[in-house]
Protein backbone atom coordinates (compact mmCIF):
# COMPACT_ATOMS: atom_id res chain seq x y z
CA UNK A 1 0.00 0.00 0.00
CA UNK A 2 1.36 3.72 -0.82
CA UNK A 3 0.28 6.25 1.71
CA UNK A 4 0.84 9.83 0.01
CA UNK A 5 0.45 13.46 2.16
CA UNK A 6 -0.48 16.14 -0.12
CA UNK A 7 -1.99 19.48 1.20
CA UNK A 8 -3.52 18.34 4.62
CA UNK A 9 -4.86 15.14 2.38
CA UNK A 10 -4.09 11.40 2.76
CA UNK A 11 -4.15 9.17 -0.71
CA UNK A 12 -3.91 5.57 0.00
CA UNK A 13 -3.59 3.06 -2.85
CA UNK A 14 -2.59 0.23 -4.08
CA UNK A 15 -1.98 0.69 -7.69
CA UNK A 16 2.01 -1.33 -8.08
CA UNK A 17 0.35 -4.68 -6.53
CA UNK A 18 -2.52 -4.28 -8.97
CA UNK A 19 -0.90 -3.50 -11.87
CA UNK A 20 0.91 -6.76 -10.69
CA UNK A 21 -2.07 -8.87 -10.31
CA UNK A 22 -2.94 -7.99 -14.04
CA UNK A 23 -0.26 -8.69 -15.79
CA UNK A 24 -0.44 -12.17 -13.53
CA UNK A 25 -3.78 -12.83 -15.11
CA UNK A 26 -2.84 -11.37 -18.70
CA UNK A 27 -5.30 -8.38 -17.62
CA UNK A 28 -3.37 -5.19 -18.42
CA UNK A 29 -4.47 -4.80 -21.65
CA UNK A 30 -8.22 -5.73 -21.33
CA UNK A 31 -11.31 -3.60 -22.20
CA UNK A 32 -12.42 -1.68 -19.32
CA UNK A 33 -15.85 -2.21 -17.58
CA UNK A 34 -18.01 0.46 -15.74
CA UNK A 35 -18.97 -1.93 -12.74
CA UNK A 36 -17.65 -4.72 -10.57
CA UNK A 37 -19.76 -7.13 -11.94
CA UNK A 38 -22.31 -6.77 -15.27
CA UNK A 39 -25.90 -5.33 -13.80
CA UNK A 40 -28.30 -7.58 -12.83
CA UNK A 41 -26.10 -10.77 -12.53
CA UNK A 42 -26.88 -13.34 -9.46
CA UNK A 43 -24.11 -16.03 -9.08
CA UNK A 44 -25.43 -19.63 -8.53
CA UNK A 45 -23.81 -22.66 -6.81
CA UNK A 46 -21.93 -24.93 -9.58
CA UNK A 47 -23.53 -28.38 -9.58
CA UNK A 48 -21.11 -29.95 -11.99
CA UNK A 49 -17.95 -32.32 -11.13
CA UNK A 50 -15.13 -29.95 -9.73
CA UNK A 51 -12.35 -28.85 -12.50
CA UNK A 52 -8.81 -28.40 -10.42
CA UNK A 53 -7.20 -26.40 -13.09
CA UNK A 54 -10.73 -23.59 -12.82
CA UNK A 55 -10.45 -24.13 -8.86
CA UNK A 56 -6.98 -23.41 -8.44
CA UNK A 57 -7.21 -20.14 -10.82
CA UNK A 58 -10.00 -18.87 -9.30
CA UNK A 59 -8.76 -18.90 -5.82
CA UNK A 60 -5.42 -17.38 -6.95
CA UNK A 61 -7.47 -14.34 -8.45
CA UNK A 62 -10.13 -14.20 -5.53
CA UNK A 63 -7.82 -14.22 -3.17
CA UNK A 64 -5.77 -11.77 -4.48
CA UNK A 65 -8.85 -9.20 -5.12
CA UNK A 66 -9.71 -9.64 -1.28
CA UNK A 67 -6.16 -8.24 -0.68
CA UNK A 68 -6.75 -5.00 -2.62
CA UNK A 69 -10.71 -4.95 -1.50
CA UNK A 70 -9.75 -4.92 2.33
CA UNK A 71 -6.77 -2.64 1.86
CA UNK A 72 -8.16 0.43 -0.52
CA UNK A 73 -10.92 -0.80 -2.69
CA UNK A 74 -13.94 -1.28 -0.85
CA UNK A 75 -15.88 -0.17 -4.77
CA UNK A 76 -15.15 -4.21 -5.49
CA UNK A 77 -16.36 -5.38 -2.17
CA UNK A 78 -19.62 -6.71 -2.68
CA UNK A 79 -18.85 -8.38 -5.68
CA UNK A 80 -15.50 -10.16 -4.55
CA UNK A 81 -17.04 -11.10 -1.24
CA UNK A 82 -19.83 -12.76 -3.27
CA UNK A 83 -18.03 -14.77 -5.77
CA UNK A 84 -15.72 -15.86 -3.10
CA UNK A 85 -18.55 -17.81 -1.42
CA UNK A 86 -18.41 -20.39 -4.47
CA UNK A 87 -14.36 -20.48 -4.01
CA UNK A 88 -14.82 -24.59 -3.11
CA UNK A 89 -15.97 -25.68 -6.62
CA UNK A 90 -15.97 -22.30 -8.88
CA UNK A 91 -17.66 -22.43 -12.36
CA UNK A 92 -16.20 -21.62 -15.46
CA UNK A 93 -18.61 -18.44 -15.14
CA UNK A 94 -17.97 -17.60 -11.38
CA UNK A 95 -14.42 -17.34 -13.37
CA UNK A 96 -15.14 -15.21 -16.18
CA UNK A 97 -16.80 -12.75 -13.66
CA UNK A 98 -14.02 -12.76 -11.38
CA UNK A 99 -11.93 -11.52 -14.03
CA UNK A 100 -14.85 -9.20 -15.37
CA UNK A 101 -14.05 -7.59 -11.32
CA UNK A 102 -10.48 -7.18 -13.21
CA UNK A 103 -11.66 -5.25 -16.29
CA UNK A 104 -13.36 -2.89 -13.85
CA UNK A 105 -10.12 -2.20 -11.88
CA UNK A 106 -8.12 -2.00 -15.68
CA UNK A 107 -10.43 1.51 -15.60
CA UNK A 108 -9.73 2.39 -12.68
CA UNK A 109 -6.26 1.51 -11.89
CA UNK A 110 -5.10 4.53 -10.58
CA UNK A 111 -7.63 4.95 -7.67
CA UNK A 112 -7.21 6.09 -4.36
CA UNK A 113 -8.49 6.73 -1.42
CA UNK A 114 -8.70 10.12 0.11
CA UNK A 115 -8.70 11.65 3.08
CA UNK A 116 -9.06 15.25 3.19
CA UNK A 117 -7.97 17.02 6.45
CA UNK A 118 -9.39 20.59 5.59
CA UNK A 119 -12.88 19.10 4.85
CA UNK A 120 -14.64 19.61 8.70
CA UNK A 121 -16.32 16.09 7.80
CA UNK A 122 -16.16 13.51 11.25
CA UNK A 123 -17.47 10.49 11.70
CA UNK A 124 -20.57 9.02 10.16
CA UNK A 125 -21.86 5.76 9.43
CA UNK A 126 -24.11 4.14 7.01
CA UNK A 127 -25.94 0.39 7.56
CA UNK A 128 -28.36 -1.40 4.99
CA UNK A 129 -29.19 -4.70 4.51
CA UNK A 130 -30.93 -7.02 1.33
CA UNK A 131 -33.37 -9.04 2.65
CA UNK A 132 -33.43 -12.77 1.64
CA UNK A 133 -30.94 -12.01 -0.96
CA UNK A 134 -29.83 -15.07 -0.69
CA UNK A 135 -32.02 -17.55 -3.19
CA UNK A 136 -30.88 -20.98 -1.74
CA UNK A 137 -29.91 -19.59 1.92
CA UNK A 138 -32.66 -17.03 2.11
CA UNK A 139 -30.37 -15.35 4.30
CA UNK A 140 -30.25 -11.39 4.01
CA UNK A 141 -26.97 -9.22 2.88
CA UNK A 142 -25.54 -6.58 5.43
CA UNK A 143 -23.62 -3.62 4.07
CA UNK A 144 -21.99 -1.14 6.27
CA UNK A 145 -19.28 1.81 6.02
CA UNK A 146 -17.66 4.68 8.30
CA UNK A 147 -16.38 8.15 7.06
CA UNK A 148 -14.03 10.35 8.30
CA UNK A 149 -12.51 13.48 6.86
CA UNK A 150 -14.73 13.00 3.68
CA UNK A 151 -13.34 9.33 2.74
CA UNK A 152 -14.52 5.80 3.79
CA UNK A 153 -12.22 4.07 6.02
CA UNK A 154 -14.27 0.96 7.32
CA UNK A 155 -16.44 -1.04 5.33
CA UNK A 156 -17.56 -4.62 5.35
CA UNK A 157 -20.90 -6.60 3.59
CA UNK A 158 -21.45 -10.25 4.69
CA UNK A 159 -24.70 -12.71 4.67
CA UNK A 160 -26.54 -12.28 8.17
CA UNK A 161 -26.11 -15.19 10.01
CA UNK A 162 -29.98 -16.01 11.06
CA UNK A 163 -32.66 -15.11 8.80
CA UNK A 164 -34.60 -12.56 8.97
CA UNK A 165 -38.18 -12.60 9.47
CA UNK A 166 -38.95 -9.53 7.43
CA UNK A 167 -37.03 -6.20 5.70
CA UNK A 168 -37.36 -4.46 9.37
CA UNK A 169 -35.66 -7.89 11.20
CA UNK A 170 -32.56 -7.46 8.37
CA UNK A 171 -32.43 -3.68 8.95
CA UNK A 172 -32.23 -3.96 12.41
CA UNK A 173 -29.65 -6.65 12.64
CA UNK A 174 -27.40 -4.43 9.92
CA UNK A 175 -27.60 -1.45 12.48
CA UNK A 176 -26.46 -3.71 15.47
CA UNK A 177 -23.50 -5.15 13.00
CA UNK A 178 -22.75 -1.24 12.17
CA UNK A 179 -22.75 0.11 16.06
CA UNK A 180 -20.70 -3.08 17.27
CA UNK A 181 -18.12 -1.69 14.84
CA UNK A 182 -18.15 1.45 15.94
CA UNK A 183 -17.93 0.55 19.67
CA UNK A 184 -14.96 -1.13 18.91
CA UNK A 185 -13.94 1.89 16.40
CA UNK A 186 -14.61 4.42 19.55
CA UNK A 187 -12.24 1.97 22.02
CA UNK A 188 -9.40 2.02 20.18
CA UNK A 189 -9.71 5.64 19.37
CA UNK A 190 -10.25 6.48 23.18
CA UNK A 191 -7.20 4.43 24.10
CA UNK A 192 -5.07 7.23 22.30
CA UNK A 193 -6.37 9.70 23.30
CA UNK A 194 -8.93 10.68 21.39
CA UNK A 195 -12.82 12.07 23.03
CA UNK A 196 -15.50 10.90 20.27
CA UNK A 197 -18.74 11.80 20.57
CA UNK A 198 -21.94 9.74 19.64
CA UNK A 199 -21.47 8.68 15.97
CA UNK A 200 -23.98 9.34 13.55
CA UNK A 201 -25.52 6.36 12.27
CA UNK A 202 -27.73 6.20 8.75
CA UNK A 203 -30.37 3.70 7.99
CA UNK A 204 -33.08 3.53 5.67
CA UNK A 205 -36.24 2.02 7.42
CA UNK A 206 -37.70 3.67 10.12
CA UNK A 207 -38.68 0.59 12.01
CA UNK A 208 -35.57 -0.75 12.27
CA UNK A 209 -34.73 2.75 13.74
CA UNK A 210 -37.77 2.66 15.58
CA UNK A 211 -36.97 -0.69 17.20
CA UNK A 212 -33.54 0.01 18.08
CA UNK A 213 -34.32 3.19 20.04
CA UNK A 214 -37.05 2.41 21.48
CA UNK A 215 -36.01 -0.12 24.88
CA UNK A 216 -39.07 -1.84 25.03
CA UNK A 217 -38.44 -5.10 23.31
CA UNK A 218 -41.52 -5.88 21.41
CA UNK A 219 -43.08 -9.72 21.18
CA UNK A 220 -42.57 -9.87 17.66
CA UNK A 221 -39.00 -9.12 17.77
CA UNK A 222 -37.81 -11.34 20.89
CA UNK A 223 -37.02 -14.57 18.43
CA UNK A 224 -34.09 -12.46 16.98
CA UNK A 225 -30.67 -13.52 18.47
CA UNK A 226 -29.81 -12.03 21.75
CA UNK A 227 -26.49 -10.16 20.08
CA UNK A 228 -28.75 -7.79 17.65
CA UNK A 229 -30.43 -6.34 20.67
CA UNK A 230 -26.69 -5.06 21.68
CA UNK A 231 -27.78 -1.77 20.07
CA UNK A 232 -30.12 -0.54 22.17
CA UNK A 233 -27.31 -0.58 24.98
CA UNK A 234 -25.08 1.49 22.06
CA UNK A 235 -27.97 4.23 21.61
CA UNK A 236 -28.91 4.77 25.36
CA UNK A 237 -24.92 4.91 26.36
CA UNK A 238 -25.12 7.81 23.91
CA UNK A 239 -22.44 6.29 21.64
CA UNK A 240 -24.44 6.15 18.72
CA UNK A 241 -27.36 8.43 17.29
CA UNK A 242 -29.79 7.00 14.80
CA UNK A 243 -30.98 8.68 11.78
CA UNK A 244 -32.86 7.81 8.70
CA UNK A 245 -31.97 8.47 5.27
CA UNK A 246 -33.52 8.09 2.07
CA UNK A 247 -32.78 4.71 0.68
CA UNK A 248 -31.89 5.58 -2.92
CA UNK A 249 -29.28 7.89 -1.01
CA UNK A 250 -27.61 5.38 1.39
CA UNK A 251 -24.15 5.05 -0.27
CA UNK A 252 -24.27 1.57 1.72
CA UNK A 253 -26.46 0.00 -0.60
CA UNK A 254 -23.57 -0.51 -2.75
CA UNK A 255 -22.63 -3.28 -0.03
CA UNK A 256 -25.67 -5.60 -0.25
CA UNK A 257 -26.36 -5.52 -3.87
CA UNK A 258 -25.30 -6.13 -7.69
CA UNK A 259 -26.01 -2.28 -8.64
CA UNK A 260 -26.84 -1.02 -11.90
CA UNK A 261 -24.08 1.70 -13.68
CA UNK A 262 -25.25 4.77 -12.31
CA UNK A 263 -26.31 4.31 -9.15
CA UNK A 264 -22.95 2.37 -8.33
CA UNK A 265 -21.41 5.52 -10.00
CA UNK A 266 -23.07 7.87 -7.21
CA UNK A 267 -22.54 6.14 -4.28
CA UNK A 268 -19.52 5.10 -5.12
CA UNK A 269 -18.76 8.83 -5.31
CA UNK A 270 -19.33 9.09 -1.97
CA UNK A 271 -16.46 6.39 -0.64
CA UNK A 272 -13.28 9.13 -0.83
CA UNK A 273 -12.52 7.32 -4.05
CA UNK A 274 -10.26 9.51 -6.51
CA UNK A 275 -8.38 9.53 -9.48
CA UNK A 276 -4.81 10.09 -8.08
CA UNK A 277 -1.69 10.19 -10.57
CA UNK A 278 1.61 9.84 -8.91
CA UNK A 279 3.05 12.74 -10.96
CA UNK A 280 0.56 15.12 -9.25
CA UNK A 281 2.40 14.10 -6.05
Amino acid sequence: MRIIRKNKRIYLDQTAYLSKVLQRFGMTNARSAVTPLPSGYVPIANSAPEDPNIRHKFQQLIGSLLYIMLGTRPDIAFAVTKLSQFAANPSQDHLNKAMYILRYLVGTSNYALVYDGVSGLGFEAYADSDWASDSATRRSTTGYLINLASGVFSWNTRAQKTIALSSTEAEYMALSDTSRQILWMRSLLEEIGYSIKAIPLNGDNQGAIFMASNPVQEKRIKHIDIRYHFIHQVVSDGKVVLYYIEGDKNPADMFTKNLGHLKFLQFRGQLGLEFYSPNDA
